[in-house]
């Protein structure tokens, strides 16, 4: 249990979260291999110079931090500032007043520019809204058609089934028809037959009613 509770407190004792931090206004100080003056020297340190706080010590007072170039070491975390030191700030401020004393020339320049871009981009946006109302009519145009070709397309097949229908009741018609005319040639051909049968007979029948007909004058 103390060996638990002994390492809980030497994890608090670490800040394990990493963070930027400066060099203070210091000339220079030593980053060393370890958290001890008897440990080697690495490298020295400018003020103002930039490093990450990977873990800081609260029992040694050291922090263990990165360089920008990749160096890892321990300096004193007394030495390290949250802010730039004054003469990085002194500097940064006077660029920015440097900026600020530019003359009206320069100032009406960029002034310009700005205005010919806002300009162009106005002038690209009203072309990009033409051409999306000139997509967007022809995609109107599409649908349309899209749809005439549906509408088309369904009344080419009704037209279709409809010739279907109609070959089918023109076959019927001309199969009724042939029936009748052969229902009509049997009966001219029955007709004729009858006709040729009564003629047939009456030339059978004609000679003897003359015959009876010269006996009888004859017997007068």
């Amino acid at each position: 249990m103390r060996t638990v509770l002994f390492l809980f407190l030497a994890l608090m004792g670490v800040q394990a979260f990493p963070e930027t931090r400066y060099v203070s206004d210091q000339l220079e100080i030593t980053l060393r291999s370890g958290e001890s003056v008897r440990h080697r020297i690495l490298r020295m340190l400018r003020s103002g110079t930039p490093v990450e706080v990977l873990s800081v010590n609260q029992d040694t007072g050291y922090a263990r931090v990165r360089t920008q170039d990749g160096t890892t070491g321990y300096v004193l975390e007394r030495l390290l500032i949250d802010e730039p030191v004054a003469r990085e700030r002194i500097a940064e401020l006077e660029t920015q007043l440097q900026e600020l004393r530019q003359t009206p020339d320069q100032l009406a320049a960029k002034l310009t520019a700005l205005q010919e871009r806002y300009d162009r981009l106005q002038m690209d946006q009203q072309q990009l809204q033409e051409e999306k109302r000139r997509l967007e009519e022809e995609l109107a145009a599409i649908r349309q058609a899209s749809a005439d070709v549906l509408r088309i397309t369904q009344e080419r097949t009704e037209l279709r089934q409809r010739v279907v229908q109609l070959s089918r009741e023109v076959a019927e018609l001309q199969q009724a028809n042939n029936d009748l005319q052969n229902q009509v040639t049997q009966r001219w051909f029955l007709i004729g037959a009858g006709v040729l049968a009564g003629g047939i007979f009456l030339g059978l029948l004609l000679p003897h009613l003359r015959f009876r007909r010269r006996r009888s004058w004859r017997s007068l």
